[in-house]
């Protein structure tokens, strides 16, 4: 990785899936998304959206046992690629956060790039799967997966809904918007790593 550009690109495999994944910090929200999945897929393309990172993904995973696998792992590589994209975060916001609405349906997100890792998810308990297919608790452990691997410290909590489609709508475009508020490069520090430390 360059100075100052912000990409990066991770071929992961193991037995249960392979996943190859491109990201640009720097993008305009462009993505192309395969992970045969459908719904994750749509998931993943609101995060680039709405987070202006540009993503590529493709995974292909023993979705014949369970989608678990593959939701999980793609969290390990978004996050790895991520925190491979933002180097030692010099000149970054580091903290984002966002109240994000979908219909009935309210979302709060905040975040940290700090390099200590954690999530912190509060989510209703017993939704039904998503198309008769996703299990919606894949949600926190996508969460989890990318939190860990981006060392990123992660807030998450539906506050209130009744859909399970539009919960996870709703987490993934906020922590998109506290993902593009965090990451951005504030001019006033461009040359600084926003700690007290002087590491993340």
């Amino acid at each position: 990785m360059s100075a100052r550009t912000r990409t990066a690109h991770t071929h992961r495999e193991t037995a249960e899936t392979v996943i190859d994944l491109r990201l640009d910090l720097d993008g305009r929200g462009i993505s192309r998304i395969d992970t045969g999945i459908p719904f994750f897929d749509h998931m993943l393309t609101l995060f680039s959206k709405h987070s202006r990172i540009d993503l590529e993904v493709t995974a292909k995973g023993d979705l014949e046992v369970d989608f678990h696998h593959t939701v999980e792992d793609t969290g390990i590589v978004l996050g790895q690629t991520l925190k491979e994209a933002l180097g030692d975060k010099r000149g970054i916001v580091r903290y984002g956060w966002a109240l994000l609405p979908m219909d009935e349906t309210l979302c709060r997100v905040a975040l940290d790039f700090g390099g200590r890792p954690y999530l912190a998810y509060e989510a209703p308990e017993k939704m039904e799967s998503i198309g008769g297919s996703f299990n919606f608790t894949l949600i926190e452990e996508f969460l989890r997966a990318f939190s860990f691997n981006a060392l990123m410290n992660l807030h998450v909590a539906i506050l209130y809904g009744r859909d399970a489609h539009h919960m996870s709508e709703a987490v993934f475009k906020g922590m998109a918007k506290a993902v593009d508020q965090a990451i951005r490069i504030d001019s006033r520090i461009a040359d600084q790593i926003p700690s007290t430390k002087d590491v993340l």
